[in-house]
């Protein structure tokens, strides 16, 4: 399996992302949108920057439990109900993402909704990995 990361020199130097991920071999992994619940099923934290660590753990344990690791994730989606208090707390979420994944960074967007399935989520990650075949 091979993953190759592709920013042109014609599109803006990504930052905290990356423009298209190619891949080669594997088994894909669709990984179902993610928020900051709990294993009682209650959001957990009060803030954007706690429900964001708390559903991007959330997914990296569903992608664990698919054999993969961080570095297999090739696409994030990330669903915003405020997108400004979001961007306010961009450097906290980045160091958030830094923690759990790294310098890694799959294709990704950020997309400003009105709410979520639960009112009190305020926000959600939903993904694509590619993984090894299994032997």
């Amino acid at each position: 399996m091979s993953i190759e990361y592709v920013n042109p020199a014609d599109l803006g130097k990504p930052s905290g992302f990356t423009h298209a991920v190619a891949v080669r071999g594997g088994r894909t992994v669709y990984l179902a949108g993610q928020t900051a619940l709990d294993a009682e099923n209650r959001i957990a934290g009060a803030d954007v920057v706690a429900q964001f660590e708390r559903a991007l753990g959330n997914l990296l344990t569903a992608l664990t439990g698919s054999g993969g690791r961080p570095e297999h994730l090739v696409q994030l989606t990330v669903y915003i109900v405020d997108m400004d208090d979001y961007r306010a707390h961009a450097r906290e979420i980045g160091k958030v993402w830094r923690s759990l994944i790294g310098a890694h960074y799959p294709a990704m967007a950020g997309i400003g909704v009105a709410r979520l399935w639960d009112a009190e989520a305020l926000v959600e990650v939903q993904g694509v990995a590619v993984v090894a075949d299994e032997a």
